[in-house]
């Protein structure tokens, strides 16, 4: 079921009743679909073993892969931490100054006996504060209980879709995953489009474990150390935690995706060109930057944004949109190597794994 978490289609003022049929599903043990800046989450009581059980089962995730915990803003995320988080380094407390709410995950040392479904088991947890107003919304209402009700301190979220497939940035995306029996609030297309960044905070300096919006040199210019990455402390023996969307394969839609430059591309599409096409139905669709000459009916193309948050934005959306038009094959013009790209470049490299 699909809420509306506005109460005009301006998108600006809030509707108290489906903020509060969020907050009572949650707080009751229950699931919801619930709009971040990043992607739309699958999320429940951190704190409650059994709801968190039910996002597995739901995803079909598996239960030793950790879940990010979101935390409420109004106290600047700091009562969210000192429940979940036994120890927060200097640098991460500047992160968390710097980027929160926004779209950054922390993993931080956990709290024993707090939060240990959500971790996967971990001595880690990963907590993030969104900056989405619904989102902050939910969290703030479950924080400040009317009397008689429990307080709920995090909502463990991971992305509302099947575990490995594509991600979720519209509430009929999620929807679609569902179906009735989930209660999901509509706040309309995520911004960023992206999963946020990671950095693992337990290793005495920060350290990337997934690239999102937030860039490498944004978070050294922010914390004043320089950013570590996992190959670096693999190669020192120092296996990091486990964290969410760090598999190999991930975000793939039903079709194969192939990632080629742009001489391949149009390599590829003139061998189409010459070959006779069995049917005019489409079986490919193309996604491209540059400028390419398609002659074959088997391809439909769609251009990518020449900007990166623009084309973060719409990457999910326009995977799943390709998708839905029945091809067989995606063929991707791979995003360039600055690291403003990092994040749509690791979401499409584990999107082509098979």
């Amino acid at each position: 079921m699909i809420l509306s978490a506005y109460q005009f289609a301006d998108g600006v003022e809030l509707a108290p009743e489906s903020i509060a049929a969020a907050a009572n599903t949650v707080r009751a043990g229950g699931l919801i679909g619930l709009p971040t800046e990043t992607v739309y989450g699958l999320g429940a009581d951190a704190s409650d073993a059994q709801a968190v059980g039910h996002i597995f089962s739901a995803k079909g995730r598996p239960a030793d892969h950790p879940l990010i915990v979101h935390v409420a803003a109004f106290d600047g995320g700091a009562g969210g931490v000192a429940h979940y988080c036994r120890q927060v380094p200097a640098f991460a407390q500047s992160l968390m100054d710097a980027f929160w709410p926004g779209p950054l995950t922390l993993i931080l040392p956990r709290r024993e006996g707090v939060g240990a479904a959500a971790a996967g088991g971990q001595d880690s947890i990963g907590l993030r504060c969104p900056s989405h107003p619904v989102a902050q919304a939910v969290l703030e209402a479950l924080r400040k209980p009317l009397a008689g009700d429990a307080e709920v301190w995090g909502i463990a979220a991971p992305s509302a879709n099947k575990f490995g497939r594509v991600s979720p940035t519209t509430a009929a995306h999620v929807h679609s995953e569902f179906g009735d029996d989930l209660l999901i609030l509509d706040g309309g297309p995520c911004e960023v489009g992206i999963e946020s960044t990671i950095i693992d905070c337990t290793r005495g300096a920060p350290v990337l474990l997934r690239p999102g919006a937030i860039t490498p040199a944004q978070v050294e210019a922010a914390c004043g150390r320089t950013l570590l990455s996992k190959e670096e402390l693999l190669a020192q023996n120092q296996p990091g935690p486990r964290a969410s969307g760090t598999l190999e394969s991930h975000y793939a839609p039903s079709a194969t995706v192939r990632l080629m430059d742009a001489k391949a591309l149009q390599a590829a599409l003139d061998l189409l060109a010459s070959a006779q096409a069995p049917d005019a139905r489409p079986t490919i669709a193309l996604y491209h930057r540059s400028p390419l000459y398609v002659r074959s009916p088997l391809v439909v193309a769609h251009r990518m944004p020449t900007h990166a948050p623009a084309a973060a934005h719409e990457l999910f959306a326009k995977l799943r949109e390709m998708d839905a038009q029945g091809v067989k094959l995606i063929w991707v013009e791979a995003p360039p190597e600055a690291s403003e790209w990092d994040g749509v470049r690791d979401r499409l490299t584990r999107a082509a794994v098979s």
